[in-house]
């Protein structure tokens, strides 16, 4: 089997990376960055999310799995003192496959020529460096709304802890195939009107976003940010793609949530 490694940069996270080739090696697997297999994330969510987007272009080929060093590992199964355990397993056992839903946002110029798309794990999200977004919301080729506020954030069931959470959102199990759309500081008085609740939308249930003011956007994918100019439309939807995790011991997702948010002495 082939494997990579990607470290968050601090001495513990290197250490613990070096320990790891230096072991894995030994057991005759193979460090391959270019085409790995297995995928191991050093470090915290952010290192997990570097490592996602850094081979976004293998996933139905590359499985991903995290150590915890960071200071929030939702998505690491794996504690420091847990790494020699962990060796073993990868060495000497096959990991099942567990897949969790992906994003897919396209941006669209006016022109057309400028069109970019992405795959986002945790989520994306739409603001403005100037005045309020404006936009019309249209959800499987029927306009919902007109959003006026701070801006739009579009995450994934396993994103829908992060970000979303924080705006008020949703918890989303990861087996719902679905996008959760969640308002940010949304204007509401006599004169406009939003739904002033996030809003889930199944696989089969494209999301539309066109601007009604001409303006720059500021979109994120995770932890990526880019200003575009000369938007036509946002499309959403739950991506043909999905992230395929590597298990070598249930991690039921409640337990993560539960450890992450609730348990003392977690996170």
């Amino acid at each position: 089997m082939k494997f990579t490694t990607v470290s968050k940069g601090d001495k513990r996270s290197n250490d613990i990376q070096t320990m790891m080739q230096q072991y894995l090696t030994e057991f005759d697997l193979i460090h391959d960055a270019e085409e790995p297999d297995l995928v191991i994330s050093v470090g915290g969510d952010g290192t997990f999310l570097e490592a996602f987007h850094r081979y976004v272009h293998r996933l139905d080929q590359t499985a991903f799995i995290g150590v915890h060093t960071g200071h929030l590992g939702f998505y690491a199964d794996w504690l420091p003192d847990e790494v020699e355990k962990l060796i073993i397993e990868i060495a000497k056992k096959p990991f099942k496959v567990v897949e969790y839903p992906l994003l897919r946002v396209k941006v669209c110029s006016k022109t057309g020529d400028k069109d970019e798309s992405f795959l986002a794990l945790n989520e994306a999200t739409i603001k403005t460096p100037d005045g309020s977004v404006v936009l019309d919301v249209e959800i499987k080729g029927e306009r919902f709304e007109t959003f006026r506020g701070d801006g739009l954030c579009i995450s994934t069931p396993s994103g829908s802890t992060a970000y979303n959470k924080a705006l008020g959102g949703g918890i989303i199990h990861p087996s719902l195939e679905a996008i959760q759309l969640t308002e940010m500081a949304s204007i509401n008085n006599r004169v406009f009107r939003t739904i002033g609740s996030p809003l889930i939308l199944p696989k089969h249930h494209p999301c539309i976003l066109k601007p009604m003011v001409d303006r720059s956007f500021l979109i994120t994918v995770d932890h990526f940010t880019k200003t575009y100019m000369d938007v036509d439309s946002i499309q959403c939807q739950v991506a043909n793609e999905k992230i395929r995790f590597a298990r070598y011991r249930p991690v039921p997702f409640w337990n993560r949530v539960r450890g992450s948010f609730i348990a003392e002495g977690k996170g």
